[in-house]
Formats: structure tokens, C-alpha cells, sequence
């Protein structure tokens, strides 16, 4: 018999909805408090989960869903690095 494997659910900072994990961006909290994007999904440190969508990455900015997430201000060019990184994917 095979099993059916469980799949990951993260929800996103920016429309709160429960997504699968694979499907998302991952923002990540490293140990120097440095911030940066993991596209592996499997580094150490703190997560926090966006759709790779403006509206829902709008969303985190205005409502500092990313910030609370990470519990710590976050820069602007972190700020401008997912927006690429988003208009890539969409792009896509």
C-alpha cells in the first residue's frame, strides 16, 4: 500500500490564506540578522511565506506583515529585491 505524503502549508504575510509551501516565496531571518530571499526553501533561520503576487506583497508592506513576521525592521532594498523578484515571476 502506498501512503499519500501530507503536503506543507504555509500562509502568506501578505492575504493570509493557507497555500502550499512550494508554491510560495520564502523571506528568511538568518542568524547575523541578515535578511534574505530563499528560493531552496531549506536554509536556517527565521521564515516567513508571500504568494509571488504585487497584490499580496502590497499587502505585507502596508500592513508590515513581513516586519512582524521576522520581528524586525526590514530595508528598503530587501523591500525592492522581493518586488523583482516578484515582477520576475509574474513575468513568467
Amino acid at each position: 500500500m502506498s501512503q499519500v505524503r501530507k503536503v506543507p502549508m504555509r500562509k502568506c504575510i501578505g492575504c493570509q490564506e493557507m497555500k502550499n509551501k512550494k508554491d510560495m516565496i520564502r523571506i528568511l531571518k538568518t542568524t547575523e540578522d541578515r535578511i534574505e530571499i530563499d528560493t531552496t526553501g531549506k536554509k536556517n533561520g527565521r521564515g516567513a511565506y508571500i504568494c509571488p503576487s504585487r497584490d499580496c506583497f502590497e499587502k505585507a508592506v502596508k500592513t508590515k506583515g513581513i516586519e512582524r513576521s521576522l520581528k524586525m525592521s526590514i530595508p528598503r532594498e530587501v523591500y525592492e529585491n522581493l518586488e523583482k523578484e516578484i515582477q520576475e515571476i509574474e513575468t513568467k
